[in-house]
């Protein structure tokens, strides 16, 4: 059987928009009808995607969530099977451990919409490049009669932020749950396809990169993080 690649899955969003129903429902199938204020709970499943088995470790965060700035996994994420496991503790000497990111509000709260620039801004200064795998969600969606953010205008904000893909999803009644993850999945896969071609190519002219202990996510992050300070850096310009 082939090994299933491993990818971290970060859920953010404000308090009370349904993050750890929508986590719940995708990994165990259940419902959580009661409203438990989330410290940070973690959680894997495995997934088959386009005939390649996936292993999601998803971290469902609190709702003000300060970003770690580790790239390892953090140990709360290396359980095997549906079930939280101890609390994760984030540090403050590194960046997001996420390989993929769920950013959530709720369709009835304008507020909880309007946290998420921040979030992806956060996301994107940190692992210096726009092109993070990210999904954005309306949870709530079955309470439509008290809809605050409408869905042309949620759909309008993700495309403009790099045609970032938008659900809605309605973790009540399982609605888009399981399409959300598995698009995430997808853009995590064909991110991974995308450095092998950056380490194939580089390989090719320089010979093999990095000694055992470099990954060839940190060679990529390394290489697109010089690419961004070069684009956004200042211009010579001789007179």
């Amino acid at each position: 059987m082939a090994q299933s690649q491993v990818y971290q899955v970060v859920v953010l969003g404000a308090g009370g928009v349904g993050k750890s129903c929508l986590t719940a429902q995708f990994v165990q199938g259940v419902w959580i009808e009661s409203y438990d204020p989330t410290i940070e709970d973690s959680y894997t499943k495995q997934i088959p995607i386009d005939g390649r088995q996936c292993m999601l470790e998803i971290l469902d965060t609190a709702g003000t969530e300060q970003f770690s700035s580790s790239e390892s996994t953090p140990a709360s994420c290396r359980s095997i099977g549906p079930t939280p496991t101890q609390t994760y503790q984030p540090t403050d000497t590194t960046t997001p451990i996420g390989h993929g990111f769920l950013l959530v509000f709720s369709i009835t709260s304008k507020n909880s919409f309007n946290e998420l620039k921040a979030l992806r801004d956060t996301i994107i200064q940190i692992k210096g490049t726009d092109q993070v795998p990210m999904v954005i969600v309306g949870n709530k969606c079955d309470l439509a009669e008290e809809r605050a953010v409408s869905r042309a205008h949620a759909f309008a904000v993700s495309h403009s932020w790099n045609k970032t893909h938008y659900y809605e999803t309605s973790a009540r009644s399982r609605l888009n749950i399981d399409q959300v993850f598995t698009d995430l999945c997808r853009q995590m896969l064909q991110a991974d396809a995308e450095q092998d071609r950056f380490m194939q190519a580089q390989e090719a002219v320089y010979g093999p990169l990095g000694g055992k202990s470099t990954s060839k996510r940190d060679l990529y992050g390394r290489h697109r993080r010089r690419r961004r300070r070069r684009d956004n850096g200042p211009r010579c310009v001789i007179l």
